[in-house]
């Protein structure tokens, strides 16, 4: 039987710096996503990758005495690395420089070109060099750029330019047919009212003030401008081939069922990729979700301020699931999210600790102590245990809206809910009362059971969002049973298996002493 497929992509990371902990959060986020599909047993294909060219790259490496190519190699390779301490599952880690891309790249600029979407033209404007974009005066934010609040200048140079307008009235109509295509619902109103029904500005795509870019073959002055390139590598890397010879992987995966992005970058992926698509007689992505920044404290990171935090700083310690979990279950599905030290120590102590580790120690204790960590089959049931199993049960339906409409944190509560559920099953059913009774032997069998495998349940779709820890738990249950069909029934962990020993899956943290042996890492580190 074929499976069906799904693609998720993350943005392409610029390779300007090491990312941050904001940067890594649209990794984890798709990566959660995307192991939640395989283990519904989805063909998936994930992608991800860096945006390796332009002005700012090549200002960079000059500043540091290095050719641009080694510079973003160094950076690329930083990025996967980062990309590996969080533990995600990518397909495909993509690089911009990549010489088939590139190729592909200039192929598109010159179709577009022979067909008459782009053309050569000047550009005067306002032009902000971080972002590598031009505005115009009324979109400037208090005279500075609308998307990184820094200073802009005046410039003026040779350009293409690619006729947005030419597919305006196609692109509103697209997505006043597709509700879902641009998500949260406040991003698809934001795009509309203050870029598309104004109307669009033609697109400035190539450049001549600097080099270090992919060139127009035509026209050896100009490199083609980031955008073209950057957005191109979510087909170009598939196989997708301009004159008609697209790959087998190409046919099959696109259009990409959800390109993940920050909201920042959302005029690019739902304006200009779009059109570019349509021009190229290409269908559509079927979605686009522009994701909240994650701040620390009430501002967005930057190296200015000093308030940057890196994930495998964070990793070290805290261990990576625990960093997944509050970036995954603290970050709201529409707004800003705030991650500080304080917030971390506490999601961990009262969620990881608290309320899975615990639970899962003290019932693995009780098996062993009471059972010698055989699993008996459960035989005398009463009123109460149907009630956890029902919720049991129900929570796969619940995980799964809740991840089909992008809200992974709410998905998180459902999972969650089995464990808090067992804990108060713990205190309903007192197995240490019944452990000194005789006659309730079987009693005490069917209460532990019932907390074995509710949490067995727990811990399969558990796999998608902290999988180190999805494995520990089934290490100490010994089964091999992580399958999502195994969910459907209550009774897959076999009677007669002999558990393992219990081992904290977290443990939990002094505050202050903690706070402190961070403050001592940065002085170190600033040292």
């Amino acid at each position: 039987m074929m499976k069906e497929k799904f693609y998720i992509s993350t943005a392409i990371a610029y390779t300007s710096g090491k990312p941050h902990i904001g940067n890594t959060y649209e990794i984890v986020l798709a990566d959660a996503i995307a192991r939640y599909k395989r283990l519904l047993g989805y063909d998936v294909y994930f992608q991800t990758g860096t945006d390796e060219h332009g002005e700012k790259i090549q200002l960079k490496a000059q500043a540091q005495g290095k050719d641009p190519q080694e510079f973003v190699d160094e950076v690329a390779l930083e990025v996967r690395r980062i990309w590996d301490v969080m533990n995600t599952s990518y397909d495909k880690f993509v690089r911009t420089s990549n010489p088939a891309h590139k190729e592909m790249v200039a192929k598109i600029f010159k179709k577009l070109y022979d067909q008459g979407d782009i053309y050569k033209g000047r550009y005067e404007g306002l032009y902000c060099t971080p972002c590598e974009s031009f505005f115009t005066e009324s979109q400037l934010v208090d005279g500075k750029c609308p998307d990184c609040g820094r200073e802009v200048h005046v410039a003026s140079e040779e350009a293409y330019f690619f006729k947005l307008d030419n597919y305006a009235k196609r692109l509103e109509q697209y997505i006043e047919e597709h509700p879902d295509f641009i998500q949260p619902e406040s991003r698809k109103n934001e795009i509309m009212n203050n870029f598309i029904k104004p109307g669009l500005q033609d697109l400035c795509v190539s450049r001549t003030s600097f080099d270090w870019g992919v060139p127009v073959t035509f026209d050896d002055k100009h490199v083609i401008y980031v955008w073209i390139d950057a957005l191109s590598n979510y087909i170009t890397f598939l196989g997708y081939d301009v004159d008609g010879n697209s790959s087998e992987e190409f046919k099959k995966y696109w259009p990409a069922d959800i390109h993940l992005i920050g909201k920042d970058i959302l005029r690019f992926h739902t304006i200009y990729w779009p059109i570019m698509l349509m021009a190229l007689d290409l269908p559509l992505p079927k979605q686009i979700f522009g994701h909240p920044w994650v701040l620390t404290g009430n501002d967005k990171m930057s190296k200015s301020k000093g308030n940057i935090i890196y994930a495998d700083e964070l990793v070290n310690l805290f261990g990576v699931d625990a960093v997944r979990y509050y970036l995954l279950h603290e970050i709201p599905f529409s707004s800003d999210g705030t991650i500080t030290y304080e917030l971390l120590i506490e999601r961990i102590n009262s969620d990881l600790a608290n309320i899975l580790g615990n639970l899962v120690n003290r019932t693995i204790s009780m098996s062993h102590k009471y059972f010698e960590g055989v699993v008996l089959e459960p035989k005398e049931m009463e009123p109460i245990d149907q009630e956890l199993i029902n919720l049991v049960l129900e929570t796969p339906k619940k995980v799964e809206v809740h991840m089909n409409e992008l809200r992974i944190a709410d998905a998180i509560d459902e999972i969650f809910e089995i464990f808090r559920r067992c804990n108060k099953y713990i205190d309903e059913t007192t197995p240490w009362t019944l452990s000194k009774d005789e006659t309730k032997k079987e009693r005490l069998a069917t209460v532990l059971y019932n907390l074995l495998e509710s949490i067995r349940h727990g811990a399969v779709l558990l796999q998608a969002f902290l999988p180190d820890t999805a494995n520990a738990i089934f290490h100490q249950l010994n089964t091999e049973n992580r399958y999502v069909d195994s969910l459907d029934t209550f009774k897959g962990l076999d009677y007669g298996i002999i558990l393992n020993r219990p081992e904290p899956l977290f443990a939990r943290i002094d505050k202050e002493k903690k706070l402190q042996e961070i403050e001592a890492y940065h002085e170190k580190e600033g040292a």
